[in-house]
């Protein structure tokens, strides 16, 4: 069992920042791969970005990419989501996951979820 507890949402002009933390329990944080995953209002959860066991591979979406930047720290049992240029359709609630695969860049594949934290840019 992998137990995530999101922090760092909140409250942000367009164009600023914000960097999300997941902190992971168990010991096996490093053979995971970490998503983040984004709900909003009305719509269907969606893949944001992931980073594999090391920290070697990483995947964003379309719509992040270039702003967003996922790390982790495999000693901290934590993962990160630095995200700059913020948009008003950025707002969601963000979601950590975990999965035990090599790679995974689908909701599917992962087993393990946070409560989310919420994220709100302002225009």
């Amino acid at each position: 069992q992998v137990q995530l507890v999101e922090s760092g949402g909140g409250l942000v002009q367009a164009g600023g920042s914000l960097r999300l933390s997941c902190a992971a329990s168990g010991r096996t944080f490093s053979t995971y791969t970490m998503g983040w995953f984004r709900q909003a209002p009305g719509k269907e959860r969606e893949f944001v970005s992931a980073i594999g066991p090391s920290g070697g591979t990483t995947r964003y979406a379309a719509s992040v990419n270039r702003r967003f930047t996922i790390s982790r720290d495999n000693a901290k049992n934590t993962v990160y989501l630095q995200m700059n240029s913020l948009k008003p359709e950025d707002t969601a609630v963000y979601y950590c996951a975990a999965s035990p695969r090599d790679w995974a860049n689908t909701a599917q594949l992962y087993d393990f979820w946070g409560q989310g934290t919420r994220v709100t840019v302002s225009s």
